[in-house]
């Protein structure tokens, strides 16, 4: 009961994370296009490290929806907050540390790509 109540909620966190990942795409080709490869490689990154994370969120906190959940329902978001900012934390440590990146894409497209939730309710109802 609980899977076929939470659908549409898992279905619009998806939505939204798709989304965020065609705002990265599409910011990382336009950086490219301005600026050269490694500035797109870099803006690219910024994007994932907004968007992966979002992604585990979404898989745990709509797994419950109810009432009689409400203690699943609390215990998935709290996990799912929790993943989403160490991993946060670890995809920025190993970026920084293993590729070489130009500050300023990769700090833009993260930032924009994170104000992609902010502008979800007016694209999604």
């Amino acid at each position: 009961m609980s899977n076929r109540l939470a659908k549409p909620l898992q279905t619009s966190a998806l939505k939204l994370v798709l989304c965020q990942g065609v705002v990265a795409c599409v910011t990382a080709v336009f950086v490219f296009f301005i600026w050269d490869v490694n500035a797109g490689v870099s803006a690219f990154y910024g994007g994932m490290v907004a968007t992966l994370p979002n992604l585990v969120f979404a898989v745990y906190a709509f797994r419950f929806v109810g009432a009689r959940q409400a203690k699943q329902v609390y215990a998935s978001f709290k996990r799912g907050n929790g993943l989403k900012f160490l991993l946060t934390i670890l995809l920025f440590a190993l970026v920084f540390k293993l590729l070489q990146v130009v500050a300023l894409p990769f700090f833009a497209c993260f930032i924009l790509v994170s104000f992609v939730n902010w502008l979800a309710p007016i694209f999604f109802h």
